[in-house]
């Protein structure tokens, strides 16, 4: 099938699929016969849905964006690119089911009756980093990949935080209004600086911009204390920062702080009122991250007190900010931009021809690249992946057959080299197959599948495996209720990714195809009853294969067949004496 859709791309195939209908007319076609009529009914309506697969996928941009970008898009025959900016939310409601992928950067709001109207919608793509403007639930919800460029302005905002940090030490801002306002003496008196030297710095979030705006303070001799959840010890070594186990400890005796973490519910207001005070007397707050990440009532009281000497803020709770916003009172280290930490000639050309990019290549190979809600993955990755992907899908497939309703979790654990590899896309495979299978009441998919695993309650939980098995390399999924388990695991045997294990029975099985899974009693004669019962019925046995709980005094039997058996055929089995369970499974 894939080299079938391969094909399809190709125009002379399409035109070749196309002739015999060119010099079709209507009025003949009611004269002709019956038959003949609904052949070319058929033909027609085949013929119009193979065009359907290979039609140019429409992406709607309604936001600005670089130039570049917008030619990027224009120039693949295969993308259709429309330029609607500032659109009036109700025109974008009525307009975007039309379309298979939207870019935006922060002035449109994809909210939840955006995800509801855009049937066709698969990806949406952020010029930027922050993506407070898009549901991520309702992108969830409807399977709609959201990816971000966060590369693309990590120089543009380091500078311009850091930017900040010298113009509030130093009273820039205040000091050139005081010149062009003629009070050049009195300005010189005023607005006495505080040096960056020796100071030590808190970073709060050491990811790209973070690491950024260490390597300049580094410049400045400045000492720097970071935290961040996900910063290895050996990380902040090889930076040479230190590194706080916690924002209190980071800020504690900090004479300077700069924040770089998204918007949560769990960073809101991570600067506060208690750990504004554990920094030293006179220092300084810096914000180019997300407005709500400052209590700014807190900020404006530890200013008024003077215990913070100022700040140099590029966001704000609310933008844009009222002009009675009380810290615009301050009369001493203060700098306050309009959220201008990306607005660099550079950064907006980069964002624009990476989203640009990104959105192509989805559209055009289905290559994932900086996912926000889902695992990216790489043309290169998914083929080095793409058998234990296979494996994923059968296991999940599988469990959901011989699973328990109503599971607890689902455990996926990776043994040998495996799980060195990047496996999130796996594990996500696995989930998704599992619920494809097991739910018949809505659409599951790579996007959603964790989102519909949490409203089931359902946990989903990864691991590594170090322990002896019977394979240099395994996947195992395991389906937990209560003090119920069952397991599968599959493997790559040369180049053939197998199902070794049910219900820790050794088997090998292939990983598509039609198969009868039997528990039955370990007793001989057992083949050869559930082998009459399907000669009787005249289904073909492809292949067969057979593991024994010589403990239990049970045993598998799993048969591959040409074709599922008819629920007559699984009754009978299934009341066979000696058989424990019998179910069968299209994986």
């Amino acid at each position: 099938m894939g080299l079938f859709l391969s094909a399809l791309k190709t125009s002379s195939l399409i035109d070749s699929m196309a002739q015999p209908f060119a010099d079709f007319h209507p009025d003949e076609a009611l004269s002709a016969s019956p038959s003949n009529f609904r052949w070319l009914a058929l033909a027609l309506e085949e013929f119009l849905r193979y065009r359907s697969l290979v039609m140019p996928s429409r992406v709607l941009v309604s936001d600005p964006i670089s130039e570049k970008g917008v030619e990027l898009l224009n120039a693949h025959p295969d993308i259709t690119a429309d330029f609607k900016i500032g659109l009036p939310p109700e025109e974008l409601l009525s307009i975007i089911g039309e379309y298979d992928a939207l870019i935006v950067r922060s002035q449109t709001k994809v909210t939840p009756e955006v995800f509801a109207a855009a049937t066709k919608l698969k990806a949406v793509g952020r010029a930027g980093v922050g993506v407070d403007n898009i549901n991520r639930d309702a992108a969830n919800s409807h399977g709609v990949i959201v990816m971000n460029t966060p590369t693309g302005n990590t120089i543009s905002t380091a500078e311009h935080a850091f930017t900040l940090m010298c113009a509030t030490a130093r009273n820039i801002a205040l000091g050139h209004a005081g010149v062009i306002g003629g009070d050049f003496k009195s300005a010189r008196k005023a607005y006495q600086g505080i040096e960056l030297n020796g100071k030590t710095l808190a970073i709060i979030g050491m990811g790209r911009i973070g690491s950024e705006f260490a390597k300049r303070a580094q410049a400045f001799n400045m000492k720097i204390v970071a935290f961040d959840p996900f910063l290895t010890q050996s990380r902040a070594d090889e930076m040479k920062v230190s590194l706080a186990s916690t924002p209190d400890e980071a800020l504690t005796g900090a004479d300077v702080v700069t924040l770089h973490v998204p918007m949560t519910e769990e960073t809101r207001h991570i600067l506060n009122a208690e750990r504004l005070s554990l920094m030293n007397q006179g220092a300084l707050v810096i914000n180019c991250a997300r407005g709500g990440l400052i209590d700014e009532v807190a900020l404006k009281a530890a200013i008024d007190t003077g215990h913070i000497a100022g700040c140099g803020l590029d966001v704000f709770e609310e933008e844009p900010p009222s002009s009675e916003h009380p810290l615009f009172t301050l009369d001493k280290h203060i700098s306050f931009t309009p959220h201008l930490g990306a607005s660099t000639n550079e950064a907006q050309e980069n964002v624009g021809i990476q989203v640009a990019e990104q959105i192509r290549d989805f559209c055009a190979t289905g290559e994932i690249r900086n996912a926000i809600n889902m695992p990216s993955m790489d043309a290169t990755a998914l083929n080095e992946l793409g058998c234990y992907i296979d494996i994923a899908s059968g296991l999940g497939k599988l469990l959901a057959k011989i699973g328990p309703d109503n599971p607890d979790s689902l455990r996926i654990s990776y043994h040998g080299p495996i799980s060195k590899k990047d496996t999130a896309l796996i594990s996500r495979s696995v989930l998704t197959s599992f619920l494809e299978a097991a739910r018949n009441d809505g659409q599951v998919n790579i996007v959603n599948s964790p989102a519909i695993a949490k409203e089931m309650g359902l946990e989903t939980i990864e691991s590594t495996i170090n322990a002896a098995t019977e394979y240099s390399e395994l996947v195992i999924a395991e389906l937990k209720k209560g003090d119920l388990s069952y397991r599968v695991s599959g493997t790559v045997i040369g180049k053939s990714p197998r199902i070794v294990e049910i219900d820790r029975l050794y088997v090998d099985i292939n990983i598509k195809g039609h198969f009868l899974v039997v528990k039955n009693d370990d007793r001989p004669g057992m083949v050869g009853l559930i082998g009459t019962e399907l000669g009787n019925a005249k289904a073909n046995i492809a292949n067969l294969s057979l593991g024994r709980n010589s403990s239990e005094g049970s045993a598998l039997t799993v048969i591959e067949l040409d074709s599922p058996l008819k629920s007559s055929v699984m009754s009978t089995i299934r009341q066979t004496e000696g058989v424990i369970y019998a179910t069968g499974v299209t994986l």
